[in-house]
């Protein structure tokens, strides 16, 4: 067979031989063999399978729907064809002014819509998809088991709750007068201020309560300030462009007086960290360890000798809680007795006497009781001090301190004769953001941290390689 084929395919390559087939045809067999491939994979069924009739098919479907509105098949005769019955007769016109005339054509081109809209108008019959979270309702199946449960309930005769609740309530007595409304163009009626006043309720308070409609009062800690502190404060006059000797140097010295303070508390770190010199190991300290355990054994051995034999104070110890466990005879329970009742009768005797000679001391109790007085004035005027101190200084609200912002201040050099020459200095976002945290607004923050959670990983291309 292999031998045949070999001769066929020579044949075929002489110049005199004549194929049944076209040159074409036979080009495309040779060139390109039809390729063998496993259909029973799912890999291959897109990638071999001929879907072109069924693309067609679909396309024809989507452009029938969108021209026509639907399949041209199901569709009826009479929306299909039509009775052509030819041209109508034209009515002859009648004679018009030309004013009509102008009108007309006025109408029209106003009638006629523009070639814009005509382009954003939809084109497609088919209908727009139902949005189906428009038709949904929160609880839809509960609100229709209990209006299912109402119906029943209304079908036996019972009364709802609610409703029971309702026919009950007192009735509102319709004897009183309404209020007469003013006229609006009465120039005498009272100001009425929509933001300052809060709305009359006319409705009965009990009804407002029990259908949980009644406004909720307002906390009157809510209305208060969280900070007595301006909320733009203006800087010394030392602050400014041009200002004067003694303002300056009186700013200079107070940005002086905050840097002097950070020294400070930097120096009592550095002596709080710092490490004690007689805590450092030296060669006398290091010997001693070495040699710990070998020499002191002796010494041990004989302060255990010491401490095994009783001393005379554990002896008395011993015979005195022997003394207490014996049985008490009955002339030591009333010996005993006797004496606890003496020491009652001296100890109300005693208090007695100290109320009767108290009688004598109200001059000095009154005194006394005066200075008390004034101490805890003195002590109640400091607190108040203190709260109202405290009132204009930040309070902590998280787990930062308040940090005060750096002074913005010049040296005597830096200064500019004119706003020309001045130099912007500072942010206004930073001086709002800390204006916030000064009069406790919010709460003082810091940048948050950026970590990456994966490493970076450098690699070099093959290209880059190759260079190198």
């Amino acid at each position: 067979m292999a031998a045949r084929r070999r001769l066929k395919r020579v044949a075929s390559s002489q110049p005199g031989f004549l194929s049944f087939k076209s040159p074409s045809d036979t080009t495309a067999s040779v060139g390109s063999r039809r390729k063998r491939v496993n259909k029973n994979k799912k890999k291959n069924w897109n990638k071999y399978s001929d879907v072109n009739d069924v693309d067609e098919f679909l396309e024809d479907i989507r452009h029938q729907e969108r021209t026509t509105g639907g399949l041209l098949s199901e569709k009826t005769d009479d929306s299909l064809f039509f009775l052509d019955l030819g041209q109508p007769e034209k009515p002859q016109p009648q004679a018009e002014t030309p004013q009509a005339d102008e009108g007309k054509k006025r109408r029209g081109k106003a009638s006629r819509p523009l070639r814009i809209d005509l382009i954003l108008q939809p084109d497609s019959l088919v209908p727009p998809p139902k949005d189906i979270l428009a038709y949904q309702q929160p609880n839809a199946k509960k609100l229709r088991r209990i209006a299912q449960k109402a119906e029943q309930l209304a079908a036996k005769g019972v009364v709802p709750r609610k409703q029971k609740r309702l026919l009950n309530r007192r009735p509102v007595d319709k004897t009183v007068k309404k209020a007469v409304t003013e006229a609006n163009n009465n120039p005498d009626r009272d100001y009425y201020d929509i933001w300052g006043q809060e709305p009359k309720v006319s409705a009965d308070p009990w009804y407002l309560q029990q259908t949980g409609k009644k406004l909720v009062k307002r906390p009157e800690k809510l209305n208060e300030k969280p900070s007595v502190l301006p909320a733009v404060e203006v800087i010394s006059p030392g602050g400014s462009y041009n200002p004067d000797f003694f303002s300056h140097q009186a700013l200079l010295q107070e940005a002086h007086q905050v840097e002097v303070q950070k020294k400070k508390q930097e120096d009592k770190l550095e002596r709080q960290l710092a490490i004690n010199k007689e805590d450092k190991a030296t060669e006398e300290t290091n010997l001693r360890e070495q040699v710990e355990g070998l020499v002191e054994e002796e010494e041990e051995e004989e302060n255990n000798d010491e401490e095994s034999a009783p001393s005379k104070e554990d002896e008395e110890a011993a015979l005195a809680a022997i003394a207490v466990t014996q049985k008490k005879t009955e002339k030591q329970i009333k010996k005993e007795k006797a004496e606890k009742l003496k020491e009652q009768q001296r100890l109300t005797s005693r208090r007695q006497t100290e109320q009767q000679q108290q009688l004598f001391q109200l001059r000095s109790i009154k005194a006394s009781i005066r200075q008390q007085e004034e101490k805890t004035k003195s002590k109640q005027m400091q607190r108040r001090a203190k709260q109202e101190a405290q009132k204009a200084q930040p309070r902590r609200l998280g787990k930062l301190k308040f940090q005060a912002p750096d002074l913005d201040v010049q040296l005597s050099d830096e200064l500019a004769g004119s706003l020309r020459q001045l130099k912007p200095e500072g942010s206004i976002l930073k001086d709002r953001f800390k204006s916030f945290q000064k009069r406790n607004l919010i709460e003082p923050r810091e940048r948050a941290k950026f970590k990456r959670k994966l490493k970076v990983k450098y690699v070099e291309k093959r290209a880059f390689k190759e260079i190198t």
